[in-house]
Order: structure tokens, then sequence, then C-alpha cells
């Protein structure tokens, strides 16, 4: 019995202190996971894992990484005992063929994922999984291993990619209004999921915006994944998060296959 598909998931993760504050943001999230099946494994892309090569993150108790600074002491005092899973990391790994992929165990949970699945599932009660991001390997890649890895889905998988579709740390303001370019390069991506238009979204830099709403293409790469594994033809883009923060910094969530 073939099981009903997960949805896929893009968060706008922004500060790592958003895994201890309650906001609009973090409420967003734990709404979302309230609407979606509970996930038998989760896998994530986060903007925070990047190598020079596609790897899985393959061990059975992966350590929290707290991978800032400057932070006040109650964010690197935060626990979150997930559990790994070497079986869906292996499944993970075959799943996979544009690239070679390696099993990897030096590195854990980074904060592009348990900040925001701290609120998802608090009770740290699922298995995590995290895909490595190559950043060197070209853009459509990263859409055609998501494609691959959309048979995770009925599998009970919940394929998360965690980023910032804007994301400009130089240029933040924590008073200031949203910079004008930041809003268009926001609204044009938005507009171009809802359309389903994969190579404007891979091709983002021929937008006249992205020189300063993606000044390294980190945080936007996750996206590239969720696209690839959802049905962008089928699959109609929910939004449930839309906002500029601190000027420079995109929080925008979507989902597809939401039922």
């Amino acid at each position: 019995m073939v099981e009903e598909l997960m949805p896929v998931v893009f968060i706008g993760h922004g500060s790592p202190m958003n895994a201890i504050e309650n906001n609009e943001f973090t409420r967003a999230w734990k709404d979302i996971a309230k609407k979606i099946p509970k996930p038998k494994c989760i896998l994530c892309i986060s903007a925070h894992w990047l190598k020079g090569n596609t790897a899985v993150l393959s061990t059975e108790n992966p350590k929290l990484v707290y991978d800032f600074y400057g932070f006040p002491q109650k964010l690197y005092d935060v626990n979150y005992p997930v559990k790994g899973s070497l079986a869906y990391a292996k499944t993970i790994k075959e799943s996979i063929r544009t690239v070679k992929v390696a099993l990897d165990d030096s590195w854990g949970i980074d904060h592009g994922a348990w900040s925001v699945l701290i609120h998802m599932y608090p009770y740290a009660d699922i298995p995590i999984i995290q895909l490595s991001i190559n950043p060197d390997m070209p853009l459509e890649n990263h859409v055609k291993i998501g494609k691959e890895l959309t048979a995770l889905r009925s599998q009970g998988v919940l394929i998360l990619g965690s980023g910032n579709i804007v994301h400009n740390l130089r240029m933040m303001r924590v008073d200031g209004e949203p910079f004008s370019w930041a809003e268009e390069f926001d609204d044009y991506i938005v507009k171009n999921l809802k359309d389903g238009n994969v190579s404007n979204l891979v091709n983002y830099e021929k937008n006249k915006d992205s020189q300063h709403a993606v000044p390294t293409n980190d945080h936007y790469i996750p996206l590239l994944y969720i696209i690839g594994s959802a049905d962008m033809k089928k699959e109609r883009p929910i939004f449930y998060c839309q906002n500029i923060f601190y000027s420079s910094l995109s929080m925008t969530c979507v989902c597809y296959g939401m039922r």
C-alpha cells in the first residue's frame, strides 16, 4: 500500500534567536506542523551545512551544532535531543543519482534545522537527517537531486529546506523599513513559485535585485531542493509566512502538497 505523499516545506529561518522566541515566525512554523501528517523521518537541507560534495548525515545520535557566535548564553544552552537514522540515511543516499553521495557523521543538526524544528516538533521524537549543500555545483543539479528525493515523500519523509530567499546580513537594519530591492526580489520569487517557473527560479541571478538579495547563494539553494521535490504542475504553493525582517532578510515560507 502506497502512503499518501508527505508535503514538502521551505522555511525562512532567520536569526538563531527564533529558537527561543515566541513570535509571528515561530507561531507560523508550529501551525504548519499541525496541518501536515506527522513524519516518520525529516530530511533537512540547511543553508548551514556547506561542503565540497553532497553528503548525508549518517549517525543515530547526532550532536547539536551551535554554528553561530555572539548570542546570549541561553541560546547555547538549548537542548534538542533528536535521533538520526542510519537506515533512512542509506535510503536517501541510494535515492540520489545525479551526483555521488557520501555517508558522513562529522556534522550534526545545525541551527538551520534545530532552531525551526524545536518549534515544529518540540518532543524531538522524529529522526532527523541532514543533506549537505555543495555550493559549487550547477544550480540545476540541486533541483535534479530534489526530484530524485521525491520518492521519499511516499515513505513518510518530510523534506524540509531551511534558508532565506533574501539574505543580506551586511545590510541588516534592526529598526529600519524593508529595502525596496528586498521586497521586490522576494515578490519576484513568490510569483515564479506560483507560476511554476523553474527556469526563472534557477536563473534568479538574471533578476536586477539579485546582487543585493542573494550576495551568496547558500541560503537560497535549499529552496531549489523543495521545487525539485514538489510537483510544480499539480501542487499549489501555500505561503504561510511572508515578511521582510531587519530590512534585508526574507522570512517567506512555502509548502507544497497540503491537503
